[in-house]
């Protein structure tokens, strides 16, 4: 939608129209395209605001990350531990229905440099996991955070130690310095 918008704005930034607009105009119609596809719409006198996803990412010392929605969650490994495992092989996912308790191994990923465990983060049951991974691995190493997802999971117990993204990042650093 905004993009549509983007291409009917006439750029105003100069009076001579044969000349494509500068990059300045640019971004401003493009910040203006955003303006109008982000306001509510107005309909029968209702209005209805975009939807917005309420999630956040954290962090375990044990370099897995969490995406949580309510009591559902997403578990991943970070880009860190990724990059420190090495190109990922082999995924051993658990069954759906598994439960687990808090610091138990959910999952195992053989890479060409050795074999990596996750760890749950709170007690939990696997109700999805990512079934891409047993075709193709490697989304674990090309998009950790995205594709490369492992597991979703319906919390029983909290979430305990988590870090948010300064914390971790602070974390991983300490953690360069001591190899």
């Amino acid at each position: 939608f905004w993009l549509k918008q983007f291409f009917r704005l006439k750029p105003s930034c100069h009076s001579l129209p044969f000349l494509p607009p500068s990059p300045s105009c640019t971004m401003a119609m493009l910040a203006g395209a955003l303006r109008t596809a982000i306001r509510p719409r107005v309909m029968a006198g209702f209005t209805r605001p975009l939807a917005v996803r309420c999630f956040s990412v954290k962090y375990t010392k044990t370099h897995e990350w969490l995406k949580t929605e309510g009591e559902m969650g997403t578990l991943g490994i970070s880009d860190f531990a990724q990059s420190a495992l090495g190109e990922v092989v082999y995924c051993d996912l658990p069954e759906v229905g598994a439960s687990l308790k808090g610091k138990e191994t959910i999952c195992t990923l053989e890479s060409v440099k050795a074999v990596g465990e996750v760890y749950a983060p709170a007690d939990c049951e696997v109700v999805e996991v990512n079934d891409k991974l047993s075709d193709e691995p490697a989304l674990v190493n090309s998009s950790p955070q995205e594709d490369g997802w492992l597991v979703k999971v319906k919390f029983s117990g909290e979430p305990e130690g988590m870090l948010d993204q300064a914390a971790y990042d602070a974390h991983v650093e300490a953690e360069s310095k001591e190899e």
